[in-house]
């Protein structure tokens, strides 16, 4: 195993003593590997510190990052109420021993006067931009594979996350980045903008981590009611008999996800949608004939959750 730091991580705040933190690990001949996340963390988040060390074969400095970034959520979204709890983060990472710095800055993006400019482009906008309008204005799209799936509910997230991940990597300068696969078209998205734009890092994806009843562990959790979590189990139980059924020679994507809806809807839930696509490219199957993922998002009381499952083996006629 790769050579990890100790104790308390540093806490940095700044942009430019992250960038030069990083550029000191690099000069020691240390690997730089870093965990972004929005906070509130679970043992889903932990697990990719685990898989940022893993990534390594040589001494490996780990930077995690807890920024709620405004731009991937609309207004009409949760970000006034994404939970946060800074100090046990803290404690949390401290304790798994293996993270050298926490990077937490106040903002990322340089704001302005308040509201949208005259003469601003009509349609979906960010939380950051109804705020700032005439400020931040440098956005990425990744323009095929943000459609769909949760791009089609949340038509600012990607172009949002694209965005503020594009900007870390340029402040914390890692060889290796981990992302969880919970997110799957976030993870697939950040691979194909790493790619496109000649980012030399690393990205790892990382599996996803569940509770012992099955539900993908997730910051919004908190939120569900233990009625509701209850009823949210059948997101993973769903998934599972539709890999068992594609596994068994049932390759018909609509009889999969319709099965899946039926599940979704008798246990009082409210889907967004249920795709079945190719893994890397995203694109929809008509029959699973080649390495598939499942996926899933639905509303449980007032909580969106997401979920996915992988189908490894082809099936065809």
């Amino acid at each position: 195993m790769a050579a990890v730091a100790a104790g308390e991580p540093e806490v940095i705040r700044d942009k430019a003593a992250m960038r030069a933190w990083s550029r000191r690990r690099r000069a020691e001949g240390k690997a730089v590997a870093f965990v972004p996340t929005m906070g509130f963390l679970h043992e889903g988040h932990l697990s990719l510190v685990s898989a940022a060390v893993a990534a390594s074969a040589g001494p490996v400095a780990v930077v995690v990052s807890i920024y709620v970034n405004p731009s991937q959520f609309a207004p009409t979204e949760d970000l006034a109420t994404y939970p946060s709890d800074f100090a046990g983060d803290l404690r949390k990472l401290a304790a798994t021993g293996a993270v050298a710095a926490v990077f937490c800055p106040p903002d990322l993006y340089v704001r302005g006067g308040a509201g949208r400019p005259a003469g601003a482009p009509a349609g979906a906008v960010s939380c950051l931009e109804e705020a700032d309008g005439n400020a931040h204005e440098t956005w990425i799209r990744v323009e095929r594979l943000e459609k769909g799936l949760c791009g089609s509910s949340r038509p600012v997230f990607f172009r949002g996350v694209a965005t503020v991940v594009a900007k870390l990597f340029n402040i914390v300068e890692p060889d290796i980045a981990v992302f969880g696969k919970k997110d799957y078209q976030q993870w697939r998205v950040i691979c194909r903008m790493v790619r496109d734009l000649d980012f030399a890092i690393e990205i790892v994806g990382s599996e996803i981590v569940r509770e012992a009843d099955g539900l993908a562990m997730s910051s919004r959790n908190v939120h569900l009611s233990r009625e509701e979590r209850d009823k949210a189990l059948s997101i993973n139980r769903s998934l599972v008999n539709a890999r068992s059924a594609v596994l068994n020679g049932n390759n018909h994507s609509q009889q999969i996800k319709d099965q899946i809806v039926r599940t979704l809807t008798e246990a009082g839930g409210q889907v967004d949608y249920v795709e079945i696509v190719e893994q890397e490219s995203l694109v929809f199957l008509e029959r699973i004939d080649c390495p598939a993922v499942i996926c899933v998002a639905a509303w449980f009381g007032k909580v969106r959750l997401i979920d996915n499952i992988e189908i490894q083996t082809p099936s065809s006629d």
